[in-house]
């Protein structure tokens, strides 16, 4: 395929890139999320990233944005395409540990509890309806809403919730080696609660099985009136699922081929049996002259905060992926 698997038939004068922050207590599970250097760390990382994308550096801890191998965190994939197009990033704070250290839009959620013992979100309705008011006043201001997302643990939150909404999916994971089996069991062990209190609602779902950040973008996804593209993979299509269970409009998902190609995922069938079109950014880190970026083709990160979605709305401005290519390697190799 080319830099993107196919254009999205789309006419856009204001677009605006935004991505959902959030938290949940299965990222600090050890094992479960690569997002950090610490289980604990993880709850740090969507705050980081923010600040990253924002001021084009990490400033409230000492720490570069790499991982201990020396690939690029996705967040300054996405600092790089801001930059390359100069817009300005809006973020959202669905529910995280730690107060963030930027400017966000703020619904007054908290951290996601491990669905395994408790409700992992008590106020999903709230979240639904905050994300719906967020949706009708972008509205007012863009045209084309690429809406990614920042939370450690997600794809274990997604599995549970695609597979409560009745899909045969596989998730995938920021780890070279997918920790299949431990998902699988938090997974089993969360699903044996929704069961035993026969929850089939969509919002219930989320209750009992998801993060604060589902129903934020799921509420904002059925009131935005311009296009809108939900960048991210099976997190961002377990949003989708949940749409859909409530009989809404689909929006449409972007997300990298790296996470496509995710031999312990099942992306490709998750989003036809949602009836979701999906479209794969390929930004050809293998030949762009880093190590580190070519660790996204062995399956390392793969993709977060948006860097699909970013990539591609790059690409939908105008800029060329030569353009792209020389903008990320000249950003990421500053933090080396």
């Amino acid at each position: 395929m080319g830099f993107l698997s196919e254009i999205p038939d789309i006419t856009f004068k204001k677009p605006l890139f935004c991505a959902i922050l959030g938290n949940t207590l299965l990222s600090t599970v050890p094992g479960v999320s690569g997002a950090g250097s610490t289980p604990a760390n993880t709850l740090l990382t969507p705050i980081l990233d923010a600040e990253l994308i924002i001021q084009g550096a990490i400033t409230s801890h000492p720490i570069k944005p790499n991982t201990p191998t020396g690939c690029p965190t996705p967040a300054s994939i996405t600092r790089s395409m801001m930059e390359l197009c100069d817009l300005q990033p809006l973020f959202i704070n669905a529910g995280l540990n730690h107060t963030p250290t930027i400017s966000c839009l703020d619904v007054y959620g908290v951290i996601g509890e491990d669905p395994r013992f408790r409700d992992a979100v008590p106020k999903a309705q709230k979240l639904f309806d905050q994300g719906k008011w967020i949706g009708e006043f972008l509205s007012g201001s863009s045209d084309l809403l690429v809406l990614g997302e920042c939370v450690p643990g997600g794809t274990t939150t997604a599995l549970c919730v695609l597979r409560a909404l009745g899909y045969d999916a596989s998730v995938s994971s920021s780890f070279v080696d997918n920790p299949v089996s431990q998902k699988e069991e938090i997974c089993r062990m969360a699903l044996a609660r929704v069961r035993a209190d026969h929850i089939t609602a969509p919002l219930d779902v989320i209750k009992y099985t998801g993060d604060p950040m589902m129903p934020v973008a799921a509420g904002i996804s059925c009131t935005y009136a311009g296009h809108i593209l939900l960048a991210g993979g099976t997190q961002m299509l377990s949003v989708c699922a949940i749409i859909k269970a409530m009989g809404l409009p689909l929006p449409s998902v972007v997300t990298t081929s790296y996470v496509r190609d995710d031999l312990s995922a099942n992306v490709e069938q998750i989003a036809r049996q949602i009836g979701v079109k999906i479209f794969y950014v390929d930004p050809g880190f293998g030949e762009i002259g880093h190590a580190g970026l070519a660790r996204y083709c062995i399956g390392e990160v793969k993709e977060g905060v948006g860097a699909g979605g970013a990539m591609c709305l790059s690409y939908l401005i105008g800029h060329t992926p030569e353009d792209i290519r020389a903008k990320i390697l000249s950003t990421v190799s500053a933090y080396s």
